[in-house]
């Protein structure tokens, strides 16, 4: 476990095998026909993507800025990468997490891909009034109405990107993926099991996995302030059983790649477990000593998950 100075033990007192124990919270009624209606209702969605020369560059890739509309009406901005040597041969859309993302200089799993880089609604480049940009604010935004909490709007954003990528690169159906870290990771974990265009996910220390267990665990983050609003507005305990990343989990079909840390202060390793546990089908199992947390090792630690994401993905380029 890593040195630390929090007042509580962020691995929870789990080892490796009591994580895999977990399984996820009762479904709601009525959770998959909604879901499903969500979807069907953003593919009606014409996102009208336009791109132009982006200032950001990128060794290997022509970099394009991108902007789509999706529902609501609401303008989402980010990044389209395409790779300077040849036609892309695979379509990844990225997730980021609560920390957003400011330019497109993380670390990619393959040179071969185009990479589609939205900033979900009301954060980063996506930012817009009254939703408010830190995340322990946006994660409230709308948290007492079912039907408008933000992470609602935050999966038809990717929903609507996908329809996106395929009008801007339409040799790439049946040929995406995506890969989300933390909050894109619970955000992936809720959009992907109604997506039938994306064939393959990745999860990187997801969120939003297994509410009722999160809500008994201390933290810090997000995860915190979701917890001293419930608290405070015990109704709002209904809603996130609707927007829990483990019941949806059970849906997904698609293979799956996650990558679970055992230690992490910000994004409970039971919720992480809990949506890989709920995967009933093709999944791979990457585990990190730690998540939102440095570690000895840290960096060979990730290249090494960079370079299981690329075999993970090759069947999207043969």
């Amino acid at each position: 476990m890593p040195e630390h100075d929090f007042p509580f033990d962020p691995s929870y007192g789990y080892d490796l095998a009591g994580l895999l124990a977990i399984a996820p919270p009762p479904e709601p009624a009525g959770f998959v026909e909604t879901w499903r209606a969500r979807y069907a209702a953003a593919l009606a969605i014409d996102p009208a993507p336009q791109v132009r020369v982006s200032a950001a560059r990128r060794p290997g890739f022509r970099v394009l800025d991108v902007e789509y509309r999706t529902t609501d009406g609401f303008p989402i901005r980010g990044w389209l990468l395409l790779p300077e040597a040849a036609s892309p041969r695979l379509g990844l859309i990225l997730g980021h997490g609560y920390g957003g993302i400011e330019a497109p200089d993380f670390p990619l799993p393959r040179a071969d891909a185009a990479y589609l880089m939205p900033c979900f609604r009301g954060l980063c480049r996506s930012a817009r009034a009254p939703i408010a940009t830190e995340p322990h604010w946006h994660v409230l935004h709308d948290l007492d109405k079912l039907e408008r909490y933000i992470l609602r709007g935050c999966v038809e954003d990717l929903w609507t990107a996908t329809t996106a990528l395929l009008m801007l690169c339409p040799w790439l159906a049946g040929r995406i993926g995506y890969l989300g870290i933390s909050f894109g990771g619970g955000i992936g974990a809720l959009a992907l099991p109604w997506e039938t265009r994306i064939a393959r996910g990745h999860l990187n220390v997801p969120t939003f996995g297994h509410h009722p267990l999160r809500q008994t665990l201390p933290c810090i983050g997000s995860a915190e302030a979701v917890q001293r609003f419930v608290a405070a507005h015990p109704d709002a305990a209904e809603t996130l059983r609707c927007y829990d990343a483990a019941v949806a989990a059970r849906h997904l079909r698609q293979p799956m790649h996650l990558a679970l840390a055992l230690f992490d202060p910000v994004v409970p390793p039971p919720g992480q477990f809990a949506i890989y546990n709920a995967i009933p089908g093709e999944k791979v199992r990457f585990v990190l000593p730690a998540g939102h947390f440095p570690y000895p090792r840290q960096a060979a630690r990730e290249a090494a998950l960079l370079k299981s994401l690329a075999t993970f993905f090759a069947p999207l380029a043969s």
